[in-house]
């Protein structure tokens, strides 16, 4: 078959597809990404084809989301509502973000294609330009999405079950369908097509039994109950690493140097004033006596310190498992490929899903706390390094679930579902 795989976002929101569409191409398929031009790299190392996205209006709507400095919370922090308010403060940025990608999907999509699999934040604009085209497509999806009793939207803080989720799901959904308003007008224009609201293409996708195929383990979060046939949790789709790849020198050194250290990296997220992190992070690793390797990321975090060295893009599933603990945003990839390493986590959390996740990992036994961004301190963050790595429950944990992900195959629970389709 031929495929087009169409996601937008941060690294986090690309990588995972990297892993799920070199195991398509493994099995025989034809395809090519479809993202942001900055990405080609990513993807093209890999083996796999792309076409670029020239516009990447996420650049400007995640500065804004930093700027929030946490207004979500995560557990113990503003609720359900606030997260919904701090979501709705954004819409003009999202509103502009979304605009921005219609042009281009529409001009990526291949009319010859046999199915297109579209990520959260491209299903809005891809799967009504799919129908256009009568070609099938697919969610592949990083976050649940649809309501459900059982958890509260990613979108907000994590809730015990009950009918209030489905209350907050409908709520978070309705709110993202206000952030693509703009997006479908423009796209409704474009194909010459009466146009339709948010809520009616959603409701036809569920009427019609839209298949979402979600990238993470059903050991990190069960398949509800009470969700619709064609909702599947796959299993995670880790990264494909390019096979050339070898470390640099400065950071294999520094491993074998000492005791293993502890990462500390925001990816495109930037909980605070990166020098003001830079100098917590610094504090907080003498004052737990830990070694650290900490990840500039996109806004240039800088540690210069004793025992410490900063370091730029590594690929995580070869960093984290030297590691002893890992200190992230908890964004979807980064969680998932600190559970795959099995050491323990501490979550600062900032935006989005981010204080969901956070809130999951404490659950799961594998993080002694959530430290929303907005509550960082040098000594708050020493004290949780202390338990995540003297606390010996904690990597036991991490090591079980580790193992216990090691023997799921979610790209081929994928692989097999289009299989199934292409005969």
């Amino acid at each position: 078959m031929r495929i087009q795989l169409i996601t937008v976002g941060t690294m986090g929101s690309v990588a995972p597809y990297t892993g799920l569409g070199h195991r398509l191409a493994d099995e025989g398929h034809e395809v090519e990404i479809v993202t942001h031009a900055k990405f080609a790299g990513v993807v093209g190392c890999c083996g796999l084809r792309m076409r670029p996205l020239a516009a990447d209006p996420f650049e400007a709507l995640i500065g804004a989301h930093s700027r929030l400095q946490g207004a979500q919370g995560s557990g113990g922090a503003p609720g359900s509502l606030g997260a919904l308010r701090a979501l709705w403060s954004l819409r003009s940025a999202t509103g502009l973000a979304t605009l921005g990608l219609v042009d281009g999907i529409l001009d990526a999509v291949d009319p010859r294609a046999d199915l297109i699999l579209l990520s959260t934040l491209a299903a809005p604009i891809g799967a009504p330009i799919a129908e256009y085209h009568r070609i099938p497509s697919i969610g592949v999806f990083l976050q649940p999405e649809v309501p459900t009793r059982e958890f509260a939207p990613c979108a907000t803080a994590w809730r015990p079950p009950g009918r209030a989720n489905l209350l907050r799901g409908r709520a978070a959904n309705a709110l993202v369908d206000s952030l693509y308003a703009a997006a479908r007008r423009r796209l409704h224009t474009r194909l010459g097509l009466t146009h339709r609201s948010g809520r009616r293409l959603r409701s036809a996708r569920e009427r019609n039994r839209w298949p979402i195929w979600h990238g993470y383990s059903p050991c990190v979060v069960p398949r509800p109950a009470d969700w619709r046939p064609g909702l599947h949790v796959a299993g995670y789709w880790w990264p494909h690493e390019c096979p050339n790849w070898q470390p640099p020198a400065l950071v294999a050194d520094f491993l074998a140097a000492g005791p293993p250290p502890v990462l500390i990296g925001f990816g495109s997220t930037m909980p605070g004033d990166p020098r003001r992190l830079g100098e917590i992070a610094a504090r907080a690793l003498r004052q737990a006596g830990l070694r650290g390797i900490v990840q500039s990321g996109s806004v240039g975090l800088s540690v210069v310190d004793d025992d410490v060295i900063t370091v730029g893009a590594l690929p995580h599933g070869w960093l984290m498992p030297r590691t002893a603990a890992v200190v992230h945003h908890a964004g979807a990839g980064t969680t998932a490929a600190a559970l795959r390493a099995g050491v323990p986590a501490v979550p600062v959390p900032v935006m989005t899903d981010q204080p969901w996740w956070a809130a999951r990992l404490v659950q799961l036994g594998v993080s002694p706390q959530v430290l929303p961004c907005t509550e960082l301190t040098a000594g708050r963050l020493a004290a949780a390094l202390g338990r995540a790595t003297g606390d010996a429950g904690f990597a036991r944990r991490s090591d079980a679930l580790a193992a216990r992900l090691a023997d799921e195959d979610g790209s081929g629970a994928v692989a097999r579902a289009v299989a199934e389709l292409a005969r």
